[in-house]
């Protein structure tokens, strides 16, 4: 295997990578050489065209699904979508490869304990929320729950621990995201180690390949999915598989659709939704101009008032066709911790090189159509980012208590 690696290496101009080769344990030789193998390098070719990559099409509003009308079409649309979930057509995928570090913990995100009283963790808040739609369809929705490499055995022990907080084992599957390398300017990929190639998760709209990757898509598919709802772990209110939501999108012959709340600013750092050359998309919160902000529709509103939450659904028909094609890969500058040429680890203050990752909003500008489809923010949204202040542990307690949720 090592003249096969090091012909990997060559061709890509990447033969530093065993610079400590030699200094490592026979287990440690044998783990590195299978990463180099595993590892996609053609992120790499792909540098100078992601950094130059085109400046984005023509903004315009999409009109979105606001309340007063979802409120009147209620329950047609929830009769349509429990329909779907009684047919075993829905499933969902947890995004939950983050690890708590902002909230000053080494766990995965999904352990932290938000509590006052008892033990109320993030991972149990949403198996809570998508048991409500369970009682009432009366069957389990498949959940996909997608790891990362520097979680995965812990999550999956902790789930396991904790009786999958009352959810069907049998309903629940794991899958871990892939990775891509890191690299310093000059596109060379950085070590986090001796023995290991520093990486990072492939972005948030790796997941589907991910799931593919680990044969569960096809699995999906042989049972009967039609639709995929994704979320991610740090919304501890959001709603999961929520029939109201899947009965619109499939009554408007929509292919995918966002869930989106109400601005509280013109500046709120949310991604907005917007069609780009006429097709859907995300205009994201540090692209907003002055002039995207002050726009006004037809009804005089603010044209791009609407914030998405990632909470998204998708037809598995459309996710496996736009799988077949290559998204748009993101470069983003970012600290990376390495190890440098004398061996010693650094653990940068400032951005050092490039991720390379794949988003969500590609995904959507990918449909051919998608609804953005409004839900009540104090109801549907209360996202765990930071210990305190906005958007944080202390938010989303008071959030949960004013939906009668015991803490």
């Amino acid at each position: 295997m090592l003249e096969k690696v090091k012909a990997k290496l060559k061709e890509y101009d990447q033969e530093h990578l065993l610079k400590y080769y030699d200094e490592l344990s026979d287990g440690e030789k044998k783990a590195l050489l299978e990463e180099i193998e595993a590892t996609d390098f053609d992120v790499l070719n792909s540098l100078k065209n992601a950094l130059h990559a085109p400046k984005r099409g023509v903004i315009t509003p999409i009109e979105s699904m606001e309340l007063p009308e979802i409120k009147e079409k209620e329950a047609a649309f929830r009769a349509k979508g429990l329909e779907a979930i009684k047919k075993g057509e829905v499933a969902a995928v947890l995004l939950a490869g983050g690890m708590g570090t902002r909230l000053g913990s080494d766990d995965p995100k999904g352990m932290y304990n938000i509590g006052l009283t008892k033990e109320v963790y993030i991972f149990q808040r949403l198996i809570e929320n998508l048991m409500d739609v369970v009682n009432e369809a009366g069957v389990f929705v498949p959940l996909y729950i997608m790891t990362s490499d520097k979680n995965n055995d812990k999550t999956v022990k902790f789930m396991k621990e904790k009786n999958y907080f009352g959810y069907n084992p049998d309903y629940i599957h794991f899958f871990k995201q892939e990775m891509a390398p890191a690299s310093d300017y000059e596109g060379h990929i950085l070590l986090e180690g001796k023995g290991k190639l520093a990486t990072s998760p492939n972005g948030n709209a790796g997941w589907y390949v991910s799931m593919h990757k680990a044969g569960l898509s096809a699995q999906a598919i042989a049972d009967g999915v039609k639709w995929i709802n994704i979320f991610a772990v740090d919304n501890v209110l959001q709603r999961i598989a929520d029939p109201v939501f899947v009965g619109a999108v499939i009554e408007g012959n929509f292919v995918s659709g966002a869930k989106v709340v109400r601005k509280v600013a013109r500046d709120e750092k949310v991604g907005a939704m917007c069609l780009e050359d006429g097709r859907p998309s995300i205009v994201e919160y540090y692209e907003m101009t002055d002039e995207l902000m002050d726009a006004k529709n037809e009804k005089g509103d603010p044209a791009y008032n609407f914030g998405v939450i990632l909470n998204y659904l998708f037809s598995i028909d459309e996710l496996e066709r736009i799988r077949e094609g290559n998204l748009p890969l993101h470069v983003v500058e970012k600290k990376i911790p390495y190890i440098d040429e004398n061996g010693n680890f650094v653990s940068p203050t400032e951005p050092n090189g490039y991720k390379f990752e794949q988003l969500v909003l590609d995904m959507i500008y990918e449909m051919k159509n998608c609804l953005p489809f409004e839900v009540v923010r104090e109801f549907e949204f209360a996202p765990i980012k930071n210990k305190t202040g906005i958007d944080s542990v202390e938010s989303a307690r008071e959030l949960c208590k004013k939906n009668g949720i015991e803490l």
